[in-house]
């Protein structure tokens, strides 16, 4: 089961709307989701909120470290309270995926992303789950670091939006540890229904000339 639940990004007003973000995001709907609210704890060097769900206790961090830093946050918590590799699911942007689509793994490299980069040194191990949420790529790896520093469109924001939403859904499977069932809720997008067209206005039926 996910015992820990991280969201990464960079703290502070100037990046919170930024698709570097992105975890943020996801932790803040799912503290909502839980009916739980995120405060400052120096000791694990982030936003942390403690609760508990069906009995077992849930932690939900958001590390204030900035993006390069972020294993010294997760790391602290985890180590602490004994929370292995295989508990932790760690929600970012993904670069290699576009907005709307978002996938769940276990393990794998950090494929450059400076979070995850940190995150691996500092627990030693690669072997958490990731919740890879799209963001899209600039088309030029020398464009990326602005391009994840900077605010998505606006249809781009309500797709990622929506793939939180989707990523949600699965939490009974997170807490259950059934990622497979997990992982076929994550990766399930059903597309919005097309309305049903109007129905035609009724051609008017020709008159007979007046007497």
């Amino acid at each position: 089961m996910i015992k820990l639940f991280v969201g990464l990004g960079n703290p502070g007003p100037e990046y919170e709307a930024t698709r570097h973000n992105a975890g943020f995001w996801w932790i803040n709907a799912l503290a909502h989701e839980l009916k739980t609210s995120l405060h400052m704890d120096k000791g694990y060097h982030g936003l942390v909120a403690r609760t508990t769900v069906h009995g077992q206790t849930v932690w939900l961090l958001q590390p204030q470290t900035f993006m390069n830093l972020s294993g010294k946050s997760v790391a602290a918590l985890a180590r602490f309270f004994k929370i292995t590799p295989q508990e932790i699911l760690v929600a970012h942007d993904e670069l290699d995926i576009a907005p709307g689509q978002v996938k769940l793994k276990l393990g794998g490299s950090h494929a450059g992303h400076n979070g995850l980069r940190d995150i691996h040194a500092q627990l030693g191990s690669g072997d958490y789950w990731r919740l890879r949420l799209g963001v899209g790529h600039p088309g030029n790896k020398a464009e990326v670091v602005n391009w994840v520093l900077k605010k998505p469109p606006l249809d781009d924001r309500i797709a990622i939006d929506q793939c939180i939403d989707r990523a949600l859904k699965a939490l009974p499977a997170y807490m259950a540890g059934d990622m497979d069932k997990a992982m076929l809720l994550v990766h399930t997008h059903k597309p919005a229904r097309a309305h049903a067209p109007p129905p035609a206005t009724p051609t008017a039926l020709p008159q007979a000339p007046p007497p």
